[in-house]
Formats: C-alpha cells, sequence, structure tokens
C-alpha cells in the first residue's frame, strides 16, 4: 500500500511542478500585457484571458500539491495539543469523510459542466477571446481527480504511523 501512497505522492508533486511552471508563464504573460497595455496602449482580450486561465491551473493544481505537504488551512490552535495518536486519527477520518466525499462531488457534478462545453466547443463570449474553454474547465475534474487520490494516499500513511505509534 505504501508504494501505492508513493505513486499517487509523486502524480501530485508533477502537479505541483506544472503550477510552478504555471506561476512563472502568468508573471512573464502579467509583464508583457501590462507593458503592452501601459506603454504601448496596445490590449488583448486573449492575453488576459489567458491568465485567467494560468491562474485556475495554479490554483486547481495546487490543491493536492498542498494536501501532500500539510499546507491546508486547518485550527492548530487546538491541533497541536493534540496527541500524534489522535491528531492520525483526525486525518483518517477527515480525508474518508470529507475530502474523499467533497473530491468525488465536485468531480461527479463537474463532469456535464465539462462534457456540455467541449460538446458546445465553448469559446470566450468576448471578441478576441481564446477558444477551447473546455480545456482549462477540463482542470476541475483533473484537479479534484487528483485530490481524491492524495487524500486516499494521506489516509495510507496515517494508517501506517497510526500502526507505528501503537
Amino acid at each position: 500500500m505504501l508504494k501505492l501512497s508513493y505513486w499517487i505522492d509523486e502524480l501530485s508533486k508533477w502537479a505541483g511542478a506544472l503550477g510552478a511552471v504555471a506561476v512563472m508563464a502568468l508573471a512573464l504573460l502579467i509583464v508583457y500585457d501590462a507593458s503592452m497595455r501601459y506603454i504601448f496602449n496596445e490590449g488583448s482580450v486573449a492575453l488576459q484571458e489567458l491568465e485567467w486561465h494560468l491562474f485556475d491551473i495554479l490554483f486547481l493544481l495546487g490543491i493536492s500539491y498542498a494536501l501532500k505537504h500539510d499546507k491546508h488551512v486547518r485550527v492548530d490552535l487546538f491541533y497541536t495539543r493534540f496527541s500524534p495518536k489522535f491528531k492520525e486519527i483526525i486525518r483518517i477520518l477527515s480525508m474518508i469523510f470529507f475530502v474523499i466525499p467533497l473530491g468525488a462531488l465536485i468531480v461527479w457534478f463537474s463532469w456535464d459542466f465539462v462534457l456540455q462545453s467541449f460538446v458546445q466547443n465553448e469559446m470566450s463570449p468576448d471578441p478576441g477571446g481564446l477558444c477551447c474553454r473546455y480545456v482549462i474547465k477540463s482542470f476541475i475534474i483533473l484537479a479534484f481527480l487528483l485530490l481524491v487520490l492524495q487524500a486516499i494516499s494521506e489516509t495510507i500513511k496515517a494508517f501506517y504511523r497510526l500502526g507505528a505509534l501503537k
């Protein structure tokens, strides 16, 4: 089971790396777009939409990466006072009863949303905007599938640590 957890962690690591590339591309794009608008009075709707798309990719791919590195928000005021064993129990229960079901629900309800966008070949409503909006929408499904997988990995590791604490 730890081998499965390792491979899931690797997937999240690659998602985080892709998110890091999105950050660099986003920073360069914003500098270019701002320079073109304020220095040369030339704006581009497509570039502005691409900025939002890169931000979406960064945010969505960062969800599973943050879970892997235990960087999601929690109430540390109470959590730090708990014993290691109780922390692992909380981790297991939160993954099983909150993270996995929520991620699965988002994937389930996003499926038709993305499929409809693909079937309609959804494009930007703005003149000069980007085409293929289903590509960015498909990142919703990808991101929450990765989140569910990472939650499974975290559950496996928590069970392993819980067994080692006994």
